[in-house]
């Protein structure tokens, strides 16, 4: 019989997409599924991108440059300055995806069984970019109480071992929506210094930043060669299907070694790479009404939250998601059971599981991350599912 690698055996399954098959088994019963399950925004992708897509003219559909088309790359140099970090077109790599990045970063830093430190709850696939690069993802755990705040420098240092290569964030962060401040990046460069460390620096969601300035890895100082960036077009134009990232560092000999994977995979995709550039080209005040809708959501969701019974919310800080804690045990249960069986007026709700957003074994078990992208109406109608499932669940811890 042929067998299965060990590495696809031990490749986790995405704890926000497992439910999916639950989730069709409930539609097709006629029941309305409220996702907040998985961070897909309702906002349209601007006009603009979809228009360059519509309109490209071209006769064949070539490979670009496996770094990705230069004429992206220089003006997203401009785009970059304008949020502060300064880097030339050399320093940038167009990924597919921010995924690509992230799994670049991996494979041209670490070698197999070195580890990399992440506080917890993490953006889940991070391990399965751990598996496919065949390296370790060591946890260290922030918690509800104090907002998923970095966890203090001793206990990250107290992880440190002969194969920690690097630490990692994602700020503002998913799932907690924690926004890291300049004092914590501090901290970080810190730890990289004393311990010879990359920072790695997932900036999905940079735009989105509620409760103060965002402050970016590459705007530390007298660190360049520990700093990756890892970006994306996703989230922040709504553009989660072109599948457009970058990889940024201003450390040459990394950029060559990342370059060497990016020519493997011989190009980014064509039609995201100019949906992405026309992107650049819209208004300086394009983020400003997308930020206004997400802070409102935010506010009802977490208000509403933190309204029920025995339920915890903290206040993120941005991206657009919020992690709260249930009056339950079993959070994969719960969310098993909104969708198998639970309605409210014919209508449940999506969620994602906690426990899939931490590596430390037993912990999140009473915590679910909600993102809240959709709109307010939406919102509203899908507390009042959670709020009733939470009244009706026969394990309710009391």
């Amino acid at each position: 019989m042929l067998s299965i690698s060990h590495r696809g055996q031990i490749m986790p399954s995405s704890p926000i997409r497992k439910l999916v098959p639950f989730a069709e088994a409930a539609r097709r019963k006629g029941t309305r599924v409220f996702h907040l399950n998985i961070g897909q925004p309702d906002i349209e992708t601007p006009r603009l991108m979809l228009d360059a897509v519509r309109h490209s003219d071209f006769k064949v559909l070539e490979y670009s440059h496996s770094a990705g088309n230069e004429s992206y790359r220089r003006k997203l140099v401009e785009y970059y300055a304008s949020v502060g970090i300064e880097i030339a077109h050399t320093d940038i790599i167009i990924t597919t995806g921010g995924s690509e990045a992230i799994l670049f970063g991996f494979m041209s830093c670490l070698d197999a069984g070195d580890e990399v430190i992440i506080p917890e709850p993490f953006y889940a696939n991070y391990n399965g970019f751990a598996v496919a690069a065949d390296i370790t993802v060591v946890p260290v755990t922030s918690y509800i109480d104090s907002g998923f705040a970095l966890p203090r420098m001793r206990d990250i240092e107290a992880k440190i071992s002969a194969r920690t290569k690097a630490v990692m964030i994602c700020n503002p962060n998913n799932p907690t929506g924690y926004l890291y401040s300049r004092e914590e990046l501090e901290t970080l460069k810190e730890i990289a210094l004393k311990h010879n460390l990359y920072i790695f620096a997932d900036e999905a969601y940079r735009e989105f930043s509620y409760s103060g300035k965002h402050f970016s890895a590459m705007q530390l100082r007298d660190v360049d060669s520990n700093v990756v960036l890892m970006d994306t077009i996703s989230k922040r134009y709504s553009a989660c299907g072109a599948r457009i990232g970058a990889f940024i560092s201003r450390n040459r000999n990394l950029v060559d070694t990342a370059m060497k994977f990016a020519q493997a995979r011989l190009s980014p995709p064509s039609f995201g790479q100019i949906a992405g550039e026309a992107a650049l080209d819209l208004p300086a005040d394009y983020f400003d009404a997308t930020k206004m809708e997400y802070t409102s959501r935010r506010d009802l969701l977490v208000n509403r939250l933190n309204g029920m019974p025995g339920v915890i919310c903290p206040n993120p800080g941005g991206a657009f998601y919020a992690m709260a804690k249930l009056p339950i045990e079993d959070c994969d249960h719960f969310c098993q059971w909104l969708l198998e069986s639970f309605s409210y007026n014919n209508q449940t709700v999506m969620l994602a599981p906690g426990s899939g957003f931490y590596g430390t074994p037993g912990l999140g078990r009473q915590e679910v991350r909600i993102a809240y992208v959709l709109n307010t109406a939406s919102l509203n109608v899908a507390m009042d599912c959670l709020e009733k499932a939470l009244l009706e669940y026969p394990f309710r811890k009391e």
